[in-house]
């Protein structure tokens, strides 16, 4: 699946592709791949993860946990994000109040490692957009790793695709529209930037079969987890140098969009709501409002005997930060009461028996 180019001298293999820019990236051979370098991260509470981000078990329709790490006077939220494979985006909604910049000695910072899993296939690789997250499922659990994607002028699609390639130390040539708005504001723009600190696609990169997108590192700590790319998945170079070696060929990506989710972990029932960015205007707050109704009102439809709380519901929606919460239960089958025998057929009492009706927030 990976292709590496070897042999005397640097040799160039061209692979068209076009990433919503119609990128080129060109695998160069290289002798060894450590330009890129781990960030020091401290370690995790997951044993046997294999990378950055853990394998954590499915339990129901929920996975992962919340944790938490107490900020150093040096500490952002752009550096602990880099560190823990954390998006900038997801930090600043789970910590309101928290400078993102200047967290402060001693703050205690909220990692949210706690999802509602989509509502989707649970194979491969699934990027939310909504979340700007991907979820790739595998031995039994998932990995969730933060992605950047495309800004509003250029935005990802919602597709099912497969992954069609893996691609090492990837060289970019530039379109002809980027190099000419590179001229216009002064700018030189060479038409092949070669593997190595100025290349935007990093250290690795995956090709899907979707109009041949991109799931690649970057050149940049800063936008992973936020609106930042021409359409195509950045990751940081720290997990997609690890990623690309374990997805296969042929993995289906299934791209979503779903800022509401719901599921059931144990009898209880957890929502998670997420807004698009640091600012939550009243429109976006009332169309979250009017999607968790339908979804709501979906889900009691198909699961019976649930009992949802209203607060729960309202807290969820007005913080709409990502954090899963739970919002109700399902309750037990109440046995009938002992009833006065009668001569009718265990068929015609049956037909007098009512099933409780679920207790709905709205």
């Amino acid at each position: 699946m990976m292709m590496r180019y070897s042999g005397v001298g640097r040799l160039f293999g061209l692979i068209t592709v076009a990433c919503s820019l119609a990128l080129t990236p060109v695998l160069q051979a290289t002798a060894d791949d450590s330009a890129t370098t781990s960030a020091a991260r401290p370690a995790d509470s997951n044993e046997g993860s294999r990378a950055r981000s853990p394998v954590w078990a499915l339990n129901d329709d929920v996975a992962g946990k919340l944790q938490v790490v107490t900020a150093r006077y040096e500490d952002t939220f752009a550096e602990i994000g880099h560190q823990r494979s954390l998006g900038y985006l997801e930090l600043v909604k789970a910590n309101p109040g928290v400078d993102p910049w200047l967290p402060g000695e001693g703050s205690r910072i909220t990692l949210p490692r706690q999802y509602v899993l989509p509502d989707s296939s649970r194979e491969g690789i699934v990027i939310n957009l909504a979340e700007y997250r991907l979820y790739y499922f595998r031995d039994g659990g998932v990995q969730v790793f933060p992605v950047g994607i495309g800004r509003e002028e250029n935005p990802s699609p919602i597709t099912d695709a497969r992954v069609t390639m893996g691609l090492e130390s990837p060289a970019w040539y530039p379109p002809a529209s980027i190099r000419a708005s590179y001229e216009a504001s002064g700018e030189y723009l060479p038409r092949m930037i070669p593997p190595g600190p100025d290349n935007p696609l990093g250290s690795h990169a995956l090709l899907l079969s979707a109009e041949s997108y991109l799931i690649h590192g970057t050149n940049k700590k800063f936008g992973i987890g936020m609106q930042v790319s021409a359409g195509c998945f950045r990751m940081y170079n720290e997990d997609i140098s690890r990623f690309v070696y374990e997805v296969e060929k042929g993995t289906p990506v299934q791209i979503i969009r779903q800022p509401v989710k719901i599921g059931m972990s144990g009898g209880q029932v957890w929502l998670e709501v997420h807004r698009a960015g640091e600012d939550y205007p009243e429109d976006e707050r009332d169309r979250l409002w009017t999607e968790v109704s339908n979804v709501l009102r979906n889900y009691t439809e198909s699961v019976e005997n649930l009992e949802i709380q209203r607060g729960a519901v309202e807290l969820a929606v007005d913080q709409a930060d990502g954090i899963p919460r739970m919002i109700g239960e399902r309750v037990a089958q109440l046995a009938a009461s002992e009833a006065p025998a009668d001569d009718r057929s265990e068929a015609q009492q049956g037909e007098r028996r009512e099933q409780p009706t679920p207790q709905l927030w709205f």
